[in-house]
């Protein structure tokens, strides 16, 4: 059986579906906002519920999937602790690019997509877009007005935290300090309370002027989706890009609301697993509880998985330390995505990962044994073969050991290490259906190897190398290989020739 530690109980429970005859399983993953490229701290989330998913379906379960893409509603004031104040992060991603917020919206989410298929992340039966479900938004937020847990402030409707007992049941309340880092919201009747609809117009504006008839309000101006939106009036400020009329005014949705609206759209008022970010467990995620709870009286979700921080070289990760890697910056390099992946493996979900090249190196290196160990066998021969059963149970038991993927690594080294012959690949095959290395194709990818791109002081090397094999000079050949390796790529001879590779 499956037992995965649940951040609402803060222990480790036996998994058991919300609907308890059912093998169906609905999960949910908070996904990124597309206003830049996803970063390698990003896509270990997102590995780990690939992994979690791939473990359900491994123990007969049937997973519905469903993961949402933030284009509108996050406010660049969640870095500073409080996500109902700043700047839109698509708006201020187009103004710096000069384009729309559409565009910006389209540009990053293709890049995540892509990044994504990379990691071979299996895809959820939908990626949800906020801006594709702002009348679901608006239900919910009317929802909750028409049962009084809102109010209105001159920029917004707010949920009040007070009318919902239970917030904050999932995070550490009192290491939260409202004004550490941010001004105090003197509108907020509560410090956690927090914004559901935001107006478009700047703060401290008459919000009856706002609300005027739009030939009052000036031009009418079409938006990048072919309506019309009310443009401010002259002295107003600048219309932002993506708005929407409501029945509180022209505005935004609340970064919040859209996970609730569009997690319970899919997956019902109660469903099984969310899953994200660790950051997320403070503030992002109780929020979707109250109001997911205010407004149906309901269960909101039974299980929460979040996933921990990732370091790089035991520092935090940001953009002003230049450290906030993007997989783009490590294919360049040349490394393999699926490196990545397996280095994400090595370290447990629940905790800090510390990523280094080196640690990066050592992956890499071990992803390219397990190929080489299975393109020596007909794989067209495995289906009829046996497995090895103790290691299959061992590995399975680590795996549901809340997703003990270290352990379940080791086991499969074990493995490799005391057998040899089809069973040993049949189990193999049948990890990576957990694992995800896509081991099945490993000729593919030892192939794609073979033909790296080599620098041009590497090739003049390489040369130099194999002029001083034919004169005999092995000692000297032997120390241009190792300046070789120093740089970064292997030599193999082979019959065929000297092959170079990443080392």
């Amino acid at each position: 059986m499956l037992r995965i530690y649940n951040s609402l109980s803060r222990k480790i429970e036996d998994f058991k579906p919300i609907h308890p005859s059912s093998l169906q399983v609905g999960m949910y993953t908070c996904g990124p906002t597309v206003y830049d490229f996803a970063h390698i701290g990003n896509f270990r989330t997102y590995t780990t519920a690939d992994v979690l998913k791939r473990a359900l379906e491994y123990n007969g379960y049937e997973v519905d999937y469903i993961m949402n893409l933030t284009d509108v509603g996050h406010l660049t004031g969640d870095n500073l602790g409080d996500a109902d104040f700043g700047e839109d992060r698509m708006e201020k991603s187009a103004k710096k690019e000069g384009k729309t917020a559409w565009e910006v919206a389209a540009f990053y989410t293709e890049a995540f997509l892509k990044d994504f298929e990379k990691l071979n992340l299996e895809k959820p039966r939908l990626f949800a877009k906020a801006t594709d479900h702002v009348q679901e938004q608006i239900d919910l937020v009317r929802k909750l007005e028409d049962k009084g847990f809102t109010y209105q402030t001159s920029d917004g409707i707010y949920f009040d935290t007070s009318k919902f007992p239970q917030y904050g049941a999932l995070s550490n309340l009192d290491q939260i300090k409202e004004g550490a880092r941010v001004e105090k919201n003197p509108e907020k009747r509560h410090p956690r309370d927090f914004a559901l609809w935001k107006f478009s117009y700047p703060n401290g504006k008459n919000r009856n002027e706002i609300l005027k008839p739009a030939s009052q309000r000036g031009e009418q101006v079409q938006d990048d989706k072919g309506g019309a939106r009310p443009a401010f009036a002259k002295g107003f400020g600048e219309a932002r890009q993506m708005e929407w009329k409501s029945p509180w005014g022209v505005g935004f949705p609340g970064w919040h609301i859209e996970c609730s609206a569009m997690s319970m759209k899919y997956l019902g008022e109660s469903f099984d697993i969310h899953v994200g970010g660790i950051d997320l467990r403070e503030t992002h995620h109780p929020n979707e509880i109250a109001q997911s709870e205010a407004a149906t009286g309901e269960l909101f979700v039974k299980y929460w998985v979040h996933s921990a921080f990732m370091l790089v070289t035991g520092e935090r990760m940001s953009k002003s330390l230049g450290n906030n890697y993007k997989l783009y910056d490590l294919e360049k390099d040349g490394y393999d995505p699926l490196a990545l992946r397996y280095l994400y493996l090595q370290t447990h979900y629940r905790q800090e990962m510390n990523f280094s090249f080196a640690s990066l190196d050592g992956a890499q290196s071990a992803l390219h044994r397990l190929r080489e160990a299975i393109v020596k066998f007909d794989l067209s021969q495995v289906e009829d073969t046996k497995g090895l059963a103790d290691f299959e149970e061992r590995f399975l038991h680590a795996v549901n050991d809340d997703l003990n993927l270290p352990q379940a690594l080791g086991i499969m080294w074990e493995m490799m290490k005391e057998s040899d012959g089809l069973s040993k690949v049949k189990s193999l095959l049948k990890f990576d259906r957990i694992l995800g290395l896509d081991l099945e194709n490993a000729h593919i990818y030892l192939q794609k190897e073979k033909t790296v791109s080599v620098p041009e002081d590497v090739q003049i090397l390489i040369k130099e190398r194999i002029t001083l094999r034919k004169a005999g000079q092995y000692a000297k050949a032997d120390h241009i290989r190792n300046r070789i390796l120093k740089l970064g790529y292997e030599l193999v001879d082979t019959k065929k020739g000297t092959e170079v590779r990443k080392a």
